[in-house]
C-alpha cells in the first residue's frame, strides 16, 4: 500500500507500506515492511523499516531491522520486534479406562 495523502488512525497491513514524500501518517502502524519518505508520527511495528532521505519518523519503533538513509530523521525510541506467541489449548480427549496401570514394586517382586 502506498500513502500519498494524510491518514490519522490505525493501519494493519500484511505486506508493505510505502509513505511517499507527500504522505503523512499519525497513529499506529503494523506491516511486514515500512518504507518512509514522508512523515510518520506514532508507533510502528514491522519486520523491516527503512527511513529514506526525506523521511521523518517520530515515536516508537518495534523492529529488528531498521535502516536510515543519509538525510532521514528519527526522533523517538526503538524496541526489539514483539513476537506474538499464539498458544492453542486443546483439552485431551477422554480415553478408555482400560489403560495400562503402572507396575508396582510388589508386582515386580512376585514376577521375579
Amino acid at each position: 500500500m502506498q500513502v500519498d495523502g494524510i491518514i490519522d488512525g490505525t493501519m494493519k497491513l500484511e505486506k508493505s507500506l510505502v509513505v511517499s514524500r507527500t504522505g503523512r501518517i499519525k497513529g499506529e502502524v503494523w506491516a511486514d515492511k515500512i518504507i518512509v519518505n514522508g512523515q510518520v508520527e506514532g508507533i510502528c511495528h514491522a519486520n523491516s523499516i527503512e527511513i529514506l532521505d526525506k523521511g521523518v519518523v517520530s515515536g516508537s519503533i518495534y523492529c529488528d531491522n531498521l535502516s536510515i538513509d543519509r538525510g532521514g530523521k528519527f526522533f523517538g525510541t526503538t524496541f526489539p520486534a514483539e513476537t506474538q506467541h499464539v498458544v492453542e489449548f486443546t483439552p485431551k480427549a477422554k480415553t478408555d479406562d482400560k489403560k495400562e496401570k503402572p507396575v508396582t514394586e510388589q508386582k515386580l517382586k512376585k514376577a521375579q
